[in-house]
């Protein structure tokens, strides 16, 4: 049976033309049932320029767009029909098995927390990069969702990535770093320092305090920040492996002899590029809500959406977030942990 994944067509730098055009491929390539939202006539004048057949994508008409300058709750409360609202809201009524969006990650954020309520234990919903690493992959959350963080948030981000890195990426127990400006305990702010107090009283085999470059090291499995430290960090790595493909080619043209080793190092170049570019990677999962979102960098193409579709149907089909809640209530280790995290509201 056919996924059926929900797109926001008004989200992202580049929506609608980037957003209908990755979804087509997608649905051309893989056989999901797309279900494009946002502003009908934008929408249908984009699947015109496409030469999109007749039932090849379904449109839901949401009059309002959610714009990236826009105060999530701001635009949550004013902003009831917008392209996010109703997406999520399609999740929520079984219409969609998953959600897609590349616009406002805080609107999308609040709107699916509104919409599809969060897992038993979670207050925050995370955005969650997984990435490469030397010996395997690495979750590091948060990367966008919540960029102010209190000390219980940051600990139910070190469950949820503790779970998905045991449960989909097969750790068997993996080890939890706090992202911090020195090992030391001492190191850090006051955040940092309070939440390692609370992990290293928790039953994780949390390792302590980790640094920028324990990301791609391998030396920890899940890697825990605020929102706003991970979002940074992760757009100046996203930066660095663009200009190190730039500066490469640049050299590897400089001479008859570097355009001889271009021609012999293509391949692997093309495998290097495919490794660390995010569009391969189409978006991260939110991690902490009842149903499968997949959030899209804001400068997305039409491959990163059609990947983010990807993403989307495989976080769906392997229950994702139910499994998250599955291990919460079936573990007492991760059920304790769950059960002394309070609520804490804004």
């Amino acid at each position: 049976m056919p996924v059926r994944i929900a797109v926001d067509a008004m989200g992202g730098d580049h929506a609608p033309a980037v957003v209908v055009e990755g979804s087509l491929a997608a649905a051309r390539e893989w056989g999901h049932r797309i279900l494009l939202v946002g502003r009908e006539d934008a929408i249908r004048a984009e699947l015109k320029r496409l030469a999109a057949r007749d039932g090849e994508v379904e449109v839901i008409h949401a009059p309002e767009t959610i714009e990236m300058h826009e105060p999530p709750v701001l635009a949550l409360r004013r902003k009831k029909h917008s392209s996010i609202r109703v997406g999520a809201h399609l999740v929520r009524e079984g219409r969609a098995d998953g959600f897609v969006s590349a616009g406002n990650t805080g609107a999308v954020m609040a709107c699916s927390k509104v919409s599809l309520g969060t897992i038993q234990g979670i207050d925050r919903p995370a955005v969650t990069a997984v990435l490469p690493n030397l010996h395997g992959r690495s979750v590091w959350l948060d990367v966008g969702a919540n960029v102010e963080c209190r000390p219980n948030h940051l600990r139910q981000f070190a469950l949820m990535g503790s779970i998905y890195a045991r449960e989909v990426l097969g750790v068997s127990n993996p080890r939890v770093g706090l992202l911090s400006v020195g090992e030391e305990d001492t190191k850090g702010n006051d955040l940092t320092k309070e939440v390692f107090k609370d992990l290293r009283a928790a039953t994780f085999n949390f390792i302590g305090n980790v640094e920028g470059r324990d990301i791609f090291n391998g030396s920890c499995d899940v890697i825990v920040c605020d929102g706003f430290t991970g979002n940074v960090s992760l757009k100046a790595i996203e930066s660095v492996s663009e200009m190190l493909i730039i500066f490469l080619k640049q050299e590897l043209k400089s001479s008859l002899v570097a355009r001889l080793g271009l021609a012999l190092a293509r391949p692997a170049l093309k495998r290097f590029r495919k490794t660390i570019d995010y569009a391969e990677y189409g978006g991260f999962p939110l991690l902490g809500v009842r149903g499968s979102v997949i959030i899209g960098h804001g400068r997305s193409s039409a491959k990163a959406i059609k990947n983010a579709i990807r993403a989307c149907a495989e976080t769906s089909e392997s229950r994702v977030n139910d499994r998250i809640q599955e291990v919460i209530a079936a573990d007492p280790a991760f059920a304790r942990v769950a059960a002394a995290v309070a609520e804490v509201r804004p």
